[in-house]
């Protein structure tokens, strides 16, 4: 339970810099750290496209934002390469190692493991990382600069160091595991009063020689140091001196591939919607709720009215309940997603909703090609990280990543944290004696719910969208998307409305908002109400006026810079 206290504490004690860009420029960066937008540009302003950028971009946030993301983790990309206008999805997720078994997080007497910290801290939870993989994949087909060279401005960074912001040092004084872990106790906290570790404060010059060496051997070796060579053998070192029983080995690291998966998109009113597909819930979830949306007249539903608050509430359970049953990785399952999106099954789904009363007990459906499945026990954390840019020549980039977290495993290696992903599978294999689809197995990925987002109008790009959250990110992402088409909003107007959602048990309302004054009247057509902090952090990018305007989320610390 202190696990989820420390959660809403550090959501509520958050400054944020807020950035926008309302003039139409050639392109857009909009990140979630002002050092990685600024890295970005770099490369641009030296003849970089967006690939050559999500380098760059990446490298800094492992730096800057390591309660959130990093090499250390895994991600999706959309990438849109404007000369042959094809749309590429990029799986770069983690892998469990090969010698892990579905009992993975059930302790000796079957029961599963408490989430924080014995789930979550140490080598049990690490999956194989795979964004260096994805990066140098995608940068060897796409990328227009010199790899190295996309290295320097976080290689600068790491040995001359960077102010701590306000939401690294806010997480920190909450983790109390991670203050007896080294060597992250030694590098994020320092000796207060009475021998007692205090957080690095505000404002700190943190620097990180340690990762400075890591990628300097990524920029010569490339990502035969992270899976071969040394850097490979410190992720190892790291994981055996927590538990010499440490499940992934050199192997597993050598092994690891990425994945060009055919996006997933669909049809929403005359615009066309393309996310990732599973191992990602995310797309198909979404794309589950828009499609069920498009028979209703949201735009003339205000966006924080109560009509639009109970209809997304009930939308929102019906797909999560779909999600809860029949998502994971697609390479170990058949999961259904025609029969999902299928326009029959969602009418069928779609009659549950009673305008004038919350509905009850909503389960799961029986799409066409589904397997029986048990409902998996989701955990995830509202931690990851998102970006969006697009260049001068009109190629863009969606991409969200993560440590899961915060601050992964806390276990470091080679100054970059290792993540907790294994987490984000079900903790218990089986339920009622049948399997849970998102169940732990070897070589697989568990199911995510990050949702990069591309959409586009007229078969042109129209609008990136993307944020971290956890399972909230499904609803950021799509209200982002009925914001954007249906009520017609700028970006920042779209990351300023307040959230709302319901995965399943009852109405979040977004504290401090307007939301707030709805709670009674929600209560009266039956809603479960919870008001709560909301953290998303949605990056966007809207084609304007033969241009692109863009904006990052005011609930974090991104920076939003034209390209021209």
């Amino acid at each position: 339970m202190k696990f989820f206290v420390f959660i809403i504490l550090y959501l509520t004690s958050l400054t944020s810099i807020y950035a926008e860009s309302t003039s139409p420029s050639k392109g857009i960066i909009a990140t979630s750290n002002p050092h990685a937008s600024k890295a970005a540009k770099d490369i641009i302003d030296k003849g970089g496209n967006a690939i050559d950028a999500s380098v760059a971009v990446q490298l800094v946030l492992t730096l800057t934002e390591p309660q959130a993301t990093g090499i250390g983790g895994g991600a999706f990309m959309l990438y849109w390469d404007e000369s042959t206008s094809k749309l590429y999805s990029i799986d770069g997720r983690e892998k469990a190692p090969s010698k892990v078994n579905e009992n993975l997080f059930l302790d000796k007497n079957g029961n599963k493991k408490r989430f924080y910290p014995d789930a979550v801290v140490g080598s049990q939870s690490v999956g194989v990382p795979g964004i260096i993989k994805l990066l140098e994949e995608t940068h060897k087909k796409f990328g227009k600069l010199p790899w190295e060279d996309l290295f320097e401005y976080a290689i600068n960074l790491s040995e001359n160091g960077f102010s701590v912001s306000p939401a690294l040092n806010s997480i920190l004084g909450y983790l109390k595991p991670l203050k007896e872990i080294e060597p992250a106790a030694s590098f994020y906290f320092i000796e207060g009063s009475k021998g007692i570790k205090k957080p690095v404060p505000v404002g700190h010059i943190l620097k990180n020689i340690e990762y400075s060496k890591t990628l300097k051997r990524l920029a010569k070796y490339g990502s035969d140091d992270f899976y071969k060579g040394e850097t490979a053998r410190l992720i190892i070192d790291s994981l055996k001196n927590d538990n010499e029983n440490s499940k992934m080995s050199l192997e597993d690291l050598k092994n690891y591939q990425i994945v060009w998966r055919e996006p997933l998109c669909r049809k929403y009113r005359s615009y066309n919607v393309c996310a990732m597909g599973p191992p990602s819930s995310g797309g198909l979830t979404m794309l589950m709720m828009l499609k069920i949306f498009e028979s209703f007249d949201i735009k003339s539903m205000g966006p924080n009215s109560i009509e639009m608050v109970h209809l997304f509430s009930e939308v929102n359970r019906i797909a999560y309940a779909d999600r809860a049953y029949y998502m994971a990785d697609s390479d170990f399952i058949d999961v259904p997603v025609e029969g999902l999106l299928k326009k029959s099954y969602l009418e069928e789904r779609k009659k549950i909703i009673n305008s004038r009363s919350y509905t009850k007990n909503i389960s799961h459906g029986n799409p066409k090609g589904a397997e029986e499945f048990e409902k998996n026990i989701d955990i995830s954390k509202p931690s990851t990280s998102h970006f969006v840019i697009v260049d001068k020549d009109g190629n863009a980039v969606s991409m969200t990543s993560t440590v899961e977290g915060p601050f992964g495993s806390h276990l470091m290696a080679g100054g970059f944290i290792l993540n907790n992903e294994l987490t984000d599978f079900s903790m218990l294999p089986e339920l009622n004696g049948r399997k849970i689809a998102n169940r732990v197995e070897p070589n697989k990925r568990p199911m995510s719910s990050m949702t990069p987002t591309i959409i586009f109008k007229d078969k042109n790009l129209f609008a990136l969208t993307g944020s971290p959250g956890g399972t909230s990110i499904i609803n950021y992402v799509t209200k982002s998307v009925l914001g954007l088409i249906d009520w017609g909003l700028d970006p920042s107007e779209v990351t300023e409305l307040p959230h709302y959602m319901n995965r399943g048990n009852y109405t979040e309302l977004e504290k401090n908002t307007v939301l707030e004054n709805l709670e009674t009247e929600l209560e009266s057509l039956g809603h479960p109400i919870k008001i709560q902090n909301k953290r998303s952090g949605l990056h966007i990018a809207l084609k304007k006026d033969n241009g692109y305007i863009g904006a990052a989320d005011p609930r974090r610390e991104g920076l939003v810079i034209p390209i021209n």
